[in-house]
Formats: C-alpha cells, structure tokens, sequence
C-alpha cells in the first residue's frame, strides 16, 4: 500500500466532529494504488521504460475522479496525497465522485511531440482496467492538457472497443470535451477570491495581485482578474518573473507566450514572461515577497515552505495549484495573521466542469460556455459561502471550515451505509 499519512488537522476534526471510527479508517490510506511500468518508443528507435501510478483514495460517493501529470518528481506518495485532496474537493464540492490521482515519473520536455502522445497512449494501456465512466475518470494535471486527454481517450475507446467519452476528461470539445474546461480553474479561482473580498467589503479597484505561475491556471486567472478590475502588478513562470507597479495585462502576455509556443511546433516549448519589452524582470523569489494584497500560487506543490513563510507580505493567499503552501509553513501564514483560501476550494473550478463534461459525454446532450460558467459559477459560490460561514461560525481558516465539510460529508455517507454503532449497538 502507497505510504501516506494522515494530516494532523484531519485527526483534528476527527476528534472535534466525533466522526465515528469506520469512517475513520476509511479516510486513513487509499483504497487501491497501482504501479505500473510504461515503456515509450523514443524517435530513434530506443526503448525506455517510465515508472507511473494510478491511486484512488476513496469512493465513498462515486467513482475516482482526479488529473494524471508527467513530471520528473511524480511518486507513489505523491499520487495518494494528491488523491486525498481530490477526494476532500470533491466532498467539498458536492460532486458524485471521490478522489484519484496518477502521473509518469518522466521529463515531458524532453521528449518530441511524437514521443509524448505514444507515451500517452502507454499509460492508457497500462492502466486501462481500473479507468473508466464509472469507476475511475482521468483528466488534465501538470504537463498535461486537452491534447494529451484526447490521445488517452482515443487510446482507451480503441482498447474497449467502445466509444466512451466519459472515460477521461478535460478534452478536446470536437472529442467530446467541454465549453469552458480550459478556463475553468483560474475561473474558480477567481470565483472564490470575489466571493471572499464581497464578505470584507473590498472591490477588485482596490486590490493588487501577483501571480506565481503563468501556466494555464495561473495565466486563465490573471487575466479574468485584471478583466474584473483587480491590477495585476507581478506574473512568473518556470524562467522569470515580471513586474509592474502600474499593472500588467496578462492577456498580452499569455497571446505572446501561445504564438511562440506554436510557432515553435512543440508540446512543451514556449517564451518566457521576460521576454515582453519594458517589464522589470525580478527575481522568482522575489515575487513572492511582493507588497500586494494578493498572492496567487499557481506553480507546484510546496511553493511556500516554513523557510520563506515569513517573507510573504501579501494579505491574502490563494492557492491555484495543488499544495503550494506546506502544513508548517500554514501554520506559520496564520500564526502572522494571512488568511488562505486553500486549494480545495479555490481551484475546485476544474473538476466541477469536468463534473459538467462528465455528465455531457454520459447524456450526449452537450452545452454552450455561458450554461457551463453558469453552472460552475453556482457550484463555487455555494461552495465559497458555506466554506467562510463555516470558518466564521467555527472561529477556524478556511482551509479547516473546508475539510470539515468534506468530511462531514463523506463521513454522513460512510454511516448511511451500515456502521459499527448499527450492527454493534
């Protein structure tokens, strides 16, 4: 079993919420991980052969939903922390799925268009007995895309020999995808920084926001931010980081970056932030100690640790990505005062449109982008508001008063079936 460790603010809420014991133990581990090899074909004709996972956490409410990356990091323990979050979002978000996650241990950016989309395929065949419409559905994660999701469906329609749309998400619209998925996330996003400054009287005129990360997400969320009035004052990337005390446009930005990228033909392969003319380029660190009102992490896990904590200067922090803000240094953002609106809740927006996606494949009946935003839209702010009445009422973060929904849930469903307190009693 895939070593994984329980939280110690979910131990908490155990004890606070008297949740019983069988639910309890179900939320201690994943339920199934699978390790599996992938080999790839290289253009040369080599063969190599990458390490990749498929875990499901829980399906207490439905089938696994969560993303698959490539990413030379990506590990066993990696992909049951990643599933547990998606089966706390999931819960948290109503949705009739639990939590999943997978991934390669592999450097995408090194391989060539042709080598990725095979790899794709790969792990499809790898992992094609345990996914599907109704027990575990893939979607996007870091280095993956709608491109790589239409590969993998088109793989896995082959290998059942089925047309089956469902099966993964999170692809492209002529393949069965959704209106808005590409948005989505950086639109939840948004959604939830709205909902909390409405609730502090704040208007978006009044509020400075540096984004760490320019990737889909990140770029998606800039940009509907500075559309809505918030000054974008500082973006990054994996190569630098810009900034502008006068406001970017982060559209101009992320329209610069995709020419690039698809002039260049690759996957991967695309200009840096520091290329646009009169920015000051500073320093990646340096960005995250910014003087702004919002910082939005929209890179990698573990982007704020108990080293750098201290340094952030933003009010507010808003997790994009998955983790950015380890448990010690979450302690120490709230110990100085920072509120966080954590990643469960804030970048929810992407598995609730491919919730939308996963319903439209099922029926065939599929919608334009404003019925899609609409539906997101509702879903994040009922989300949001329950979120912060809970964390108010409870006196707790956000990230606390989210959990404990989630759990709640989950727990009420568990219990719902048959518990110790039923056959024992």
């Amino acid at each position: 079993m895939t070593e994984f460790t329980l939280p110690d603010m979910v131990r908490r809420i155990f004890e606070a919420e008297a949740i019983p014991a069988d639910a309890q133990e179900m939320l201690s581990g994943p339920q199934r991980s699978l390790g599996v090899a992938v080999p790839l074909r290289r253009d040369d004709g080599a063969l190599e052969v990458y390490p990749g996972w498929r875990v499901v956490f829980d399906t207490t409410l439905g089938p696994g939903k969560g993303g698959i990356r490539f990413h030379p990091g990506t590990d066993a323990g990696e992909c049951a922390q990643l599933a547990f979050w998606m089966t706390i979002k999931c819960a948290l978000m109503e949705l009739p799925f639990g939590g999943a996650k997978g991934g390669i241990r592999v450097d995408p950016k090194a391989l060539s268009p042709l080598e990725v989309e095979r790899l794709a395929r790969s792990y499809v065949r790898a992992v094609a007995d345990v996914i599907g419409p109704d027990t575990d559905i893939p979607a996007p994660d870091v280095n993956t895309d709608a491109r790589v999701m239409g590969w993998m469906a088109d793989e896995f329609s082959q290998i059942t020999r089925r047309h089956q749309p469902a099966a993964i998400t999170g692809k492209p619209v002529c393949l069965g995808g959704s209106e808005g998925r590409t948005a989505a996330t950086g639109q939840g996003a948004l959604i939830a920084l709205d909902a909390w400054l409405k609730r502090q009287d704040r208007r978006p005129e009044d509020t400075t926001i540096a984004v760490q990360g320019f990737g889909n997400a990140g770029a998606h969320f800039a940009g509907l931010a500075h559309d809505a009035g918030y000054r974008v004052v500082a973006v990054s990337d994996s190569k630098a980081a810009i900034h502008a005390a006068g406001g970017l446009d982060p559209w101009r930005l992320k329209t610069f970056k995709d020419e690039e990228k698809a002039l260049s033909g690759a996957v991967y392969a695309g200009q840096s932030v520091k290329d646009r003319n009169g920015d000051e380029e500073i320093g990646q660190d340096a960005l995250l100690a910014l003087d702004v009102d919002v910082l939005a992490l929209a890179a990698m896990q573990d982007a704020v640790t108990e080293d750098n904590a201290g340094e952030i200067r933003a009010g507010l922090v808003l997790e994009i990505a998955n983790g950015p803000v380890t448990p010690e240094a979450d302690r120490r953002l709230a110990e100085d005062g920072k509120v966080i609106l954590p990643d469960v809740l804030a970048n929810a927006g992407g598995v609730t449109v491919s919730h939308l996606e996963w319903v439209q494949s099922r029926t065939g009946d599929y919608w334009d982008a404003d019925t899609v935003r609409e539906r997101m839209t509702r879903r994040m702010e009922d989300a949001a508001r329950r979120c912060y009445e809970q964390a108010e009422a409870a006196d707790s973060t956000v990230r606390e008063a989210a959990y404990t929904l989630a759990i709640r849930r989950i727990a009420d469903a568990i219990s719902s079936r048959g518990d110790r307190s039923y056959f024992c009693s």
